[in-house]
């Protein structure tokens, strides 16, 4: 018995005569070029939607769109990558027409196009709504940390830069006292040359004079400086300190479908309930919803403003005990009857509890 045979590369083929034969009717890609199309990108505020009367012919957004869509969907983020698949994805060749953009400009249009591109997902979401896929009922709320293209060593704090001050105040001494080694001893070649450490000083202070130009520019509000990308913070995250932004969703229970989102640099959750809620309120137009979320949204202040909105939030409220933390009994381990009749003793009587 032999194995299977593949085709002689060299066999004549007959492959069908239209783009069109390529794609099944269910394919999911129809979709997308139909929401494509049913968009007035020019009102949205897409660059070249409308062409200028000489030069070269640009790319139709359109077609850009439905190209970072599908990348989007498919999980292909890279310019490069995406490019590749004009060549070689079936699917995109059908939904481009075999248009090939290079990967610079399709990471131009990334680029030039983020307002434009946030006004698609929200004719998106009109769309669901007109399809009656929100629900409007019930919000999940939560946040994700997602790392950023700045590296630790490049995220300054004032701890971190007085720090790094002081360490170059101390290296600096110790070459100068070389220095002035070098300056009373005879030439040895197993200590640095004076020029090497005139070098090494010039080097540090440089560096020192930057570290001390961040430190200025640190304030009240501003608490923290990241070289390579400016907006990102350093966070807590369940596995240790990351650079990077807290990503918010709020997502319909209906079909689990995002209806609002934000991006922000808070190293928490504390303050972000109602703007993501209040953005879910107004992308669905709803007016009564109820809305959950984690213990780490616990802000009486957040819950209010939901409130005031028609949003009801549930929320485990966060127990701060300091005997809990111990591995004590609590406040929230007493009945709330007893907190309310010895609101003084109830951390105490605790403590005398699990002492006894």
């Amino acid at each position: 018995m032999n194995h299977r045979t593949g085709l002689d590369r060299s066999q004549t083929l007959l492959f069908p005569e239209r783009l069109e034969d390529y794609v099944a009717a269910e394919n999911p890609v129809r979709f997308l070029d139909a929401f494509v199309g049913s968009i007035d990108l020019h009102a949205l505020g897409f660059a070249k939607a409308q062409c200028a009367a000489t030069g070269r012919p640009p790319y139709d957004p359109a077609a850009l769109l439905k190209l970072y869509l599908y990348g989007y969907l498919h999980r292909i983020r890279s310019s490069r990558l995406l490019e590749a698949e004009c060549q070689r994805n079936v699917e995109v060749i059908w939904l481009l027409g075999k248009l090939t953009p290079d990967f610079k400009t399709i990471a131009d249009f990334r680029k030039d196009n983020l307002k434009p591109l946030r006004a698609v997902c929200r004719q998106f979401t009109l769309l669901c709504r007109k399809l009656e896929l929100f629900g409007g009922e019930l919000l999940a709320i939560d946040g994700s940390k997602f790392g950023a293209v700045n590296a630790r060593d490049q995220n300054f704090n004032a701890a971190k830069l007085q720090d790094l001050i002081g360490r170059a105040d101390a290296r600096l001494a110790e070459y100068f006292k070389e220095l002035d080694t070098a300056d009373a001893s005879e030439p040895d070649g197993a200590v640095p040359s004076k020029t090497e450490l005139e070098q090494k000083i010039a080097a540090l202070q440089e560096k020192q004079d930057w570290h001390k130009e961040l430190l200025a520019q640190l304030d009240e509000e501003q608490k923290q400086i990241s070289v390579t990308d400016p907006d990102t913070r350093k966070m807590p995250t369940a596995h240790g300190m990351m650079v990077g932004y807290n990503a918010q969703l709020a997502v319909d229970a209906k079909h689990k479908l995002i209806a609002a989102d934000d991006v922000t640099n808070a190293g928490t959750d504390f303050k972000q309930l109602a703007n993501v809620a209040l953005e879910a309120k107004a992308n669905l137009e709803f007016k009564q919803a109820d809305a959950v979320a984690d213990a780490g949204y616990y802000n009486a202040t957040e819950v209010s403003r939901c409130a005031e909105q028609g949003i009801t939030a549930y929320i485990p409220k966060a127990d701060t005990s300091a005997n809990t933390a111990r591995g004590l009994y609590g406040k929230s381990r007493f009945p709330a009857s007893y907190q309310t009749a010895f609101p003084e003793r109830s951390e105490q009587s605790g403590q005398e509890f699990i002492g006894s």
